[in-house]
């Protein structure tokens, strides 16, 4: 699992061979330096940079460029060199073009990744405004072993202020000279490529030969294939430390052009999308006053659809949130342990513990700490404003999918012609931020059950909910996905099914009795639960046996092919041991052929199944019909609230979606 990073935390590197990506957004310089024990960087050969992308391990790109990829290998470094350090900067702080300080552009993130992509840790470096250049992370070595730490340490002199920190004497020289190396860079980049034909073919045109580009220009021979070659390691100037012996180098053959081999042209377009035009761009963000951030603009991500936009950007806010309050935590818990270690150092002496410099040593600290935790909250509310004003933009520019029941999207609603991407299944929150509300969206079609925890449970409101009002909620939130799964997919493709042995959800499922929009009445009693679990579980078998045998066209006639739910209320009441392991069976292997489960219980009432029952539970996910922290995010492992996504008091919104979705239903069945 990759290790998210804040600003001074560290993470064990356990390959030698490693890349680190860098995504900026715009065009920025990358680089890295090597360092002793201390960090000096003991002269200019000890800085890999475009002018000189090669040292002993480590290799960095040409020029400047939004994203870039630096290959390092641990092993080959010298033993003098215990420290790696990932710079970046901004081309204008050389006198290039683009914009002069970080605060102007996008946040970069930096990911150190193995051979294969697969990330280790990454660090997304946010609080730079007037700097040009930053430390991004660090590759130390410690007792042997390396380590990645998340550094962050902008300055606003640009490289020359920063190598200048660094220890090395000739700072300014370098920094001149690596950006007349970037300027010629720039120079001889490639042009945009031209224009797509008015037919919208993406079949590759052939092209102009191109010139070849000297050992100056950073290239042998041409090349026909579009991707990079992979880079090597080799070419190092003399005057660095260990380089005897031969270097290491990333192994890669001659790109082939496949072309040449099938005798016409390439079509790279995607199979499914061959007739349709890329993305337009996302919608442009207004201009900002000066010196404050850009505002936030609903569907202001990558996506081929608004839909896949707006679901971009909710994970993005998701993933926003929780790296700011991880960095607010983690600022605070250092400002504690900080106070605690000056309070044992001022106190450690006996003869200090009494009288006035006990007292000042103890005040000293307290405004210590309190002064770093008002400077992390400072931090904290600036980025929680500006989540607040995307939240603003983006809830109100939801599909019905991805809305809450009292958006205004719901008024005019209108059965769908195809599934949409996720489903929204309630809100997420952090208790730093409780006013911003992260939706919690799902992605379609299933691929696991629901469960709706009515067990009783305190409230974190510290009220109390007793066992009849948390059924008669948890059956309420139950019926509320429910009919936001049969809204959003089109008519005829969802069919759900209840079982209710004891009749006591009777009330809550009345929006879906009086509407129509139910296959058959709710099941009742054990004959009514034998009945519903035996036709799914022959469902389920026929449709893997077709499948298996390679015959999907040979289902029986009239076979529904819809996705099917069952709702499960009062479990076990009801449920013999036949009707347990049926239960069980369709969790296991409903969801891949479309048979998924939505069980609304209490946990506690089938403890007398013993451990049979764990797999059922841990195959679905639990909603709590109350508010609750029990999810967590796999990034920084922050307790989430998750909110469920009831209909308001008196709305009559749903009775209104579910008659259109039955009338639609029944016109498809004529």
């Amino acid at each position: 699992m990759t290790a998210e990073l804040v600003r001074g935390q560290n993470h064990p590197l356990s390959q030698s061979r490693l890349e680190i990506r860098i995504s900026a957004g715009t065009p920025i310089v990358a680089a890295a330096a090597l360092g002793d024990e201390n960090g000096r960087i003991h002269g200019a050969e000890w800085v890999a940079h475009p002018g000189a992308p090669t040292r002993p391990g480590l290799e960095v790109p040409r020029q400047a460029a939004a994203d870039h990829r630096l290959a390092v290998d641990l092993d080959a470094m010298p033993d003098a060199v215990h420290r790696v350090s990932v710079l970046l900067a901004l081309p204008a702080a050389g006198g290039g073009p683009g914009p002069a300080r970080f605060g102007a552009v996008a946040a970069p993130f930096v990911a150190v990744t193995g051979l294969d992509g697969t990330e280790v840790a990454s660090y997304t470096i946010t609080g730079l405004e007037a700097e040009s250049a930053v430390v991004a992370l660090e590759l130390y070595r410690r007792q042997g072993a390396w380590k990645v730490r998340a550094v962050g340490q902008g300055y606003a002199g640009g490289l020359a202020e920063l190598l200048t920190d660094q220890g090395l004497p000739q700072a300014r020289q370098l920094a001149d000279s690596i950006g007349e190396a970037v300027a010629r860079g720039l120079a001889r980049s490639v042009q945009a490529p031209p224009p797509r034909t008015p037919d919208g073919d993406r079949s590759r045109q052939a092209a102009a030969p191109a010139p070849a580009l000297g050992p100056d220009q950073g290239g042998t021979a041409p090349q026909t294939s579009p991707g990079p070659v992979p880079p090597a390691y080799g070419g190092q100037p003399a005057g660095l430390p260990g380089q005897d012996g031969p270097q290491p180098a990333y192994g890669g053959s001659a790109a082939v052009d496949p072309s040449a081999t099938t005798g016409g042209p390439i079509d790279y377009s995607h199979p499914r999308r061959q007739t349709s035009a890329p993305p337009p761009p996302p919608p442009a963000a207004p201009p900002a006053p000066p010196g404050q951030p850009a505002r936030p603009v609903a569907g202001d991500a990558t996506g081929w659809s608004m839909e896949e936009r707006l679901y971009n950007q909710v994970w993005g806010m998701f993933e926003d949130l929780a790296r700011t309050a991880a960095a607010y935590r983690s600022a605070v818990d250092f400002a504690e342990s900080r106070m605690d270690k000056e309070l044992e150092q001022a106190l450690s002496d006996p003869r200090s513990r009494i009288g006035g410099q006990g007292d000042a040593a103890r005040e000293a600290a307290r405004a210590r700490h309190g002064e770093l935790v008002d400077r992390a909250r400072e931090a904290l509310d600036r980025d929680l404003a500006q989540l607040v004003a995307e939240a603003d933009v983006v809830e109100p520019a939801l599909p019905a999918a991805f809305a809450r029941w009292d958006n205004p999207v719901w008024h005019a609603y209108r059965v769908p012609m195809e599934i949409p991407m996720a489903l929204r299944l309630g809100d997420l929150r952090l208790p730093e931020a409780d006013g911003i509300r992260i939706p919690m969206l799902l992605r379609l079609p299933l691929e696991r059950g629901l469960w709706i925890d009515s067990g009783g449970a305190d409230s974190l409101d510290g009220s109390f909910t007793d066992s009849p009002d948390m059924r008669r909620l948890a059956m309420e939130t139950a019926v509320a996905h429910a009919a936001r799964l049969l809204a959003v997919y089109p008519a005829g493709e969802f069919t759900v099914h209840v079982v209710d042995p004891a009749g006591s959800g009777a009330q809550a499922l009345a929006p879906l009795t009086r509407t129509g929009v139910l296959a058959t009445p709710p099941a009742q009693g054990a004959a009514g639960v034998a009945d519903v679990l035996g036709r799914l579980t022959q469902r389920v078998d026929l449709v893997q046996m077709a499948l298996r045998g390679g015959a999907p066209d040979a289902l029986p006639p009239g076979f529904d092919i819809s996705q099917q739910l069952l709702i499960v209320n009062d479990f076990p009441h009801g449920f013999d041991d036949r009707a347990v392991n049926q239960l069980r069976y369709l969790a296991d292997e409903g969801p891949s052929v479309g048979v998924h489960l939505m069980m609304v219980a209490d946990r506690e009432e089938s403890a007398g199944y013993g451990p049979l029952l764990d797999p059922l539970w841990r195959s679905l996910l639990r909603l709590t019909p109350v508010p609750d922290d029990h999810l967590a995010d796999p990034w920084v492992g922050h307790a989430w609230t998750y909110e469920p996504p009831l209909v308001p008091p008196g709305s009559q919104v749903l009775h209104q979606v579910l008659t259109q979705v039955a009338a639609a239903r029944h016109s498809w069945n004529r």
